[in-house]
C-alpha cells in the first residue's frame, strides 16, 4: 500500500468530498447486484458519478478577521443564485451550465510592473499560504446580499511572490474565456475577458483574499472555480471569478463594467448607501433568505478596517 505524507499530496489528488460521502451508495449498489449473471460489470450510473469539484478544504483555520454574529447564507442559495455572465445572465444559469468549465489544468500568470513575473499552477498557488475560513458579508449592486464562509488566503501573499515595482499603483485581474465551455462569452453582453482592478493598497489589504473554497469545500464552478477574488467592502462584481491573469500597472484600469456603463459603475464601487445607482437606491438591501430589507452598511460594515484607505476622497465622485 502506498502511503503519502500530507506535504506530498497535491490538492488535486485528494478524493472529492462528495465522492467520499457517496461510498455507502456504491457499497449498497454492489450488494444489491450480487447474484446477477456472472461476469456482469458494475459501473456507477449518472446518479453516482463523481462531482466535478476539487478537493475539500474543511481543515482551514478560522480567521479572526471573520464577520461574527450573523447567520450564514445556506449553501444551496450560495451555489444556486449567482451572477456569472460567462454562463448567462439569469441567476440560475451558472449552476445549470457551469459544469462545462474546465478547471484543470489551470495556471495564473502574474506580470506587469514586477521584478519576478511568474506563471503558477493552481496547486502551487494553494500551497503558498495557509488556508483560512473567512466569513464575509457580500453585497451585490443589485440590492441583495449574503453571508459566505469563504476558504482562501490573503491576496497579498500571492502578489508578494513577484516583487511589485515602486511604480506599480494598480492591479488588474483577468478572468477565463472558454468559448466552448462558457456559452455567455459567445454573446457580447460585456467585453470579454472580464477585467476588474484594485488600487495596490486595496489589493494588499488584509481583508482582500483569493478564495479557493466555501463551506469547507472547493469552489464550485458557478462560484468562480478554481480561484476567485473576494473584496468584501466592495460590490460583488469587483470580486472577479476564475482568475487566469494578474497584472500590475501604473494606470487606473478601465474595468469591464466601467466600459459597459461608465455612469453606473465606477472604479472604486465601494458599498455606499449614500450613493444611489442611477436606476435604484442603495440605501437598503435584501439578505437572501429574508423577506424584509435591512439598511445597507457603509463599506458593507467594514468601515473600521478600510475607511482610512479613502481619507480625503469624495466618495460620491469616486463611486
Amino acid at each position: 500500500m502506498l502511503i503519502k505524507h500530507p506535504d506530498d499530496i497535491l490538492p488535486s489528488e485528494i478524493t472529492p468530498q462528495g465522492l467520499y460521502l457517496r461510498r455507502r451508495d456504491f457499497i449498497k449498489t454492489g450488494v444489491g447486484l450480487m447474484g446477477m449473471a456472472a461476469g456482469a460489470t458494475l459501473l456507477p450510473g449518472p446518479a453516482h458519478a463523481a462531482p466535478k469539484t476539487a478537493p475539500p478544504f474543511s481543515t482551514a483555520q478560522k480567521s479572526p478577521l471573520s464577520t461574527t454574529g450573523e447567520e450564514l447564507t445556506p449553501h444551496h442559495d450560495i451555489t444556486n443564485y449567482n451572477n456569472f455572465y460567462e454562463f448567462g445572465t439569469s441567476k440560475a444559469d451558472p449552476s445549470r451550465r457551469g459544469d462545462t468549465l474546465q478547471t484543470r489544468p489551470w495556471t495564473v500568470s502574474i506580470e506587469g510592473l514586477v521584478r519576478q513575473p511568474k506563471t503558477l499552477g493552481i496547486d502551487d498557488i494553494i500551497k503558498l499560504a495557509p488556508l483560512e475560513e473567512r466569513i464575509y458579508r457580500m453585497r451585490c449592486v443589485e440590492g441583495w446580499s449574503m453571508v459566505i464562509p469563504w476558504v482562501g488566503f490573503p491576496l497579498s501573499s500571492l502578489l508578494k511572490q513577484v516583487e511589485p515595482l515602486g511604480s506599480a499603483k494598480y492591479v488588474e485581474f483577468y478572468t477565463a474565456v472558454q468559448p466552448e465551455n462558457m456559452p455567455g462569452v459567445r454573446r457580447r453582453v460585456l467585453d470579454w475577458p472580464y477585467l476588474e482592478g484594485l488600487r495596490l493598497d486595496e489589493a494588499m489589504h488584509p481583508l482582500t483574499i483569493m478564495a479557493v473554497g466555501l463551506y469547507g469545500e472547493a469552489l464550485r464552478n458557478q462560484n468562480g472555480a478554481p480561484m476567485r477574488l473576494v473584496v468584501p467592502w466592495k460590490y460583488g462584481f469587483k470580486s472577479g471569478k476564475s482568475i487566469v491573469k494578474i497584472r500590475f500597472t501604473d494606470k487606473e484600469p478601465r474595468t469591464s463594467w466601467m466600459k459597459a456603463g461608465p455612469n453606473e459603475y465606477g472604479f472604486y464601487s465601494n458599498v455606499n448607501p449614500e450613493v444611489d445607482h442611477p436606476r435604484w437606491s442603495q440605501a437598503r438591501e435584501r439578505r437572501i433568505g429574508e423577506i424584509l430589507k435591512r439598511p445597507t452598511l457603509m463599506f458593507n460594515g467594514y468601515a473600521d478596517q478600510v475607511a482610512s484607505l479613502y481619507t480625503g476622497m469624495n466618495l460620491k465622485i469616486n463611486f
